[in-house]
């Protein structure tokens, strides 16, 4: 197991973030995933890399960085992504993944506006998939939109990767299902705003823009997988979803494919 402590540390202020960056085996993108935190106007801040025992030289490449990085075993990204929550001391709780990156400096002092202003217990905002090797070439466009009741009924859900959410909503309702597999995200978020209602705010804009080649998203035989997946998520949380959610939800991805 090993640790290394960066300088960045939460302070004595009305309300504070902590990023959560799960990783494994990711040297070749993780620095623009960790420089695009850096450079948030959001002070003080506190970003926590979460990670597998990488062995392709990662703790190398954040060497002179002011990420928190703390490597140990894991059981998978959401495993990651629970020990994040539990050792994180923000008030509010983002994750990005060690494959994508902020659109802007400006991301997380909007988002903390919004929370600041609305009292809401989650923001959510859009998301712009791009080409795993030319980040620059736009592939798919995730325009959420604002949420409504029964949305989740409807095949929607907001992109996980610019879901931030207050400390105490995991602490009320509970972390990742690592029975879930891929659809874990899903399940959290159908739990807390389908099942529980919790308030949330939509920031209409891009914040997160992501590398394309999501493992669910791979194949029809790993999308089939990840339906079966969709569809527990429901069931371990007692719900019903309609006859046609779970076709509605893969369906309304073809959207993204045009700007919204």
């Amino acid at each position: 197991m090993g640790e290394r402590t960066g300088d960045n540390r939460l302070s004595e202020h009305m309300l504070t973030i902590s990023i959560i960056t799960p990783s494994f085996n990711n040297a070749a993108t993780i620095l623009q995933t960790v420089e695009s935190v850096a450079t948030q106007t959001v002070v003080p801040l506190e970003h926590l890399i979460m990670d597998g025992q990488s062995t392709d030289g990662t703790e190398q490449v954040l060497q002179n960085t002011a990420a928190i990085y703390i490597s140990a075993p894991d059981e998978g990204m959401y495993d990651a992504m629970n020990k994040g929550i539990q050792r994180a001391r923000g008030e509010v709780i983002g994750i990005l993944n060690a494959d994508d990156f902020y659109a802007s400096d400006t991301v997380l002092e909007k988002v903390l506006q919004l929370f600041e202003t609305t009292g809401c217990d989650a923001v959510y905002g859009d998301l712009v998939y791009v080409h795993k090797d030319n980040v620059a070439k736009v592939q798919r466009y995730w325009v959420a939109g604002h949420y409504r009741q029964g949305a989740f009924l409807q095949g929607w859900m907001p992109p996980h990767p610019t879901f931030f959410v207050r400390r105490k909503v995991y602490e009320q309702y509970g972390l990742f299902n690592l029975n879930l597999g891929t659809a874990a995200d899903y399940e959290l978020m159908l739990r807390l705003i389908h099942k529980h209602g919790i308030r949330l705010a939509y920031l209409p804009q891009t914040l997160v823009y992501m590398r394309a080649g999501g493992a669910s998203n791979q194949t029809l035989l790993a999308r089939f997988k990840a339906n079966r997946k969709d569809a527990m998520a429901w069931k371990v949380n007692g719900l019903q979803p309609k006859w046609y959610t779970l076709y509605a939800k893969p369906l309304r991805k073809l959207n993204q494919f045009w700007k919204g």
